[in-house]
């Protein structure tokens, strides 16, 4: 493996990394903003023009605040528990597609970390990985509240892995791959997955929602019945680590239905922009596509939270396991024989 290979991934690594947290720094500010929106009020519009300075002043807040470790509290399970579930956050980046390859001089560069072929499998093991940050938190902070939020965050999280992942299988009977990069090779054009497998798109996305413990499916915090939820007893940046791991999440979330169902760095006319700006300047044009399609997939986060109540927590379970598995299994059976038909005449 030589040393140039090394230092390419390194690079991609580094920004991929930096962008994450950038836009989960700026997710906090956008979300204040859409809020007051909906809610005609202005949102933060003291740090800075038009506040936006106020994640800035956030972060600093949450570094300069004291560090507070219950004494009942198991300390070293206690400091891992928002560390893992930042990582687990971050992590599930490396397989994503951003871009077509760019070629600068006689060097083609891919804009992915890594190209696995069981890329899907991957981002289902990252996101099953994420529940155990929130389950160690919440049982180490030795706190009714917490232990209480993170049964209900594990029960959810298993409860709509299996809708999700469901819902993907009809997706993979079409595709016949589980790499993500091929996955979005085949949607070149309009030929966008979500206008061959709309109930699944659905059902993914619900799933999204419970996954990244986004309303109406916050049950894990909510505030009415369990203080803070799992984060009750934490404080200064290892509370920063939760909320970040949150928008984080929220952030691969989009990315990843972009990619699967959208496009992902698709659109209509990228052969000729291809041709126009050369191979160097068009996949950076389709990365920035591909960042329009999960910025509008963020924001459909934020409005559907501050439109829509939260449910009951029996609600969101016979919603999980009485609805969306039974439409999941619909939706393969349907699409198995939909195949089939197209395959025998």
């Amino acid at each position: 493996m030589d040393t140039g290979f090394i230092i390419e991934k390194f690079i991609l690594v580094a920004v991929i990394f930096g962008i994450s947290l950038v836009i989960a720094m700026y997710s906090t500010y956008a979300e204040r903003k859409v809020a007051a929106y909906l809610q005609d009020r202005l949102g933060p519009d003291r740090a800075g023009p038009f506040g936006i300075l106020q994640p800035l002043a956030d972060g600093v807040k949450m570094f300069m605040k004291e560090e507070i470790i219950p004494t009942t509290s198991n300390k070293w399970l206690f400091i891992v528990g928002p560390g893992l579930a930042l990582l687990c956050a971050c992590i599930g980046t490396a397989v994503i597609p951003w871009g077509s390859p760019m070629v600068i001089g006689d060097k083609v560069i891919p804009l992915q970390v890594s190209d696995i072929n069981v890329g899907v499998l991957y981002i289902f093991g990252v996101v099953s990985l994420g529940v155990y940050g929130v389950m160690i938190g919440g049982w180490a902070s030795n706190n009714k509240y917490s232990l209480l939020s993170a049964i209900r965050a594990a029960s959810q999280n298993i409860s709509y892995e299996i809708a999700m992942g469901l819902s993907i299988i009809a997706l993979l009977l079409m595709t016949n791959t589980l790499s993500l990069k091929t996955i979005v090779e085949q949607q070149h054009g309009w030929h966008w997955n979500v206008l061959y497998q709309p109930l699944g798109f659905l059902i993914f996305m619900v799933c999204s929602f419970a996954e990244t413990n986004r309303a109406p499916f916050d049950l894990p915090e909510c505030e009415t019945e369990l203080i803070g939820g799992y984060h009750t007893e934490y404080s200064s940046m290892k509370l920063g680590f939760y909320l970040f791991a949150e928008y984080i999440n929220m952030f691969v979330s989009s990315a990843v239905m972009a990619t699967l169902y959208f496009g992902g760095y698709n659109y209509p006319g990228m052969d000729y922009m291809a041709t126009l700006l050369g191979p160097t300047w068009a996949p950076l044009f389709g990365t920035a596509i591909l960042f329009a399609k999960i910025f509008f997939f963020i924001f459909f986060f934020m409005w559907v939270r501050w439109t829509i109540p939260r449910f009951r927590y029996d609600q969101l379970m016979n919603l999980g396991w009485k609805g969306l598995i039974p439409l999941a299994i619909a939706n393969i059976i349907i699409t198995g024989v939909v195949i089939a038909i197209i395959e025998k005449f």
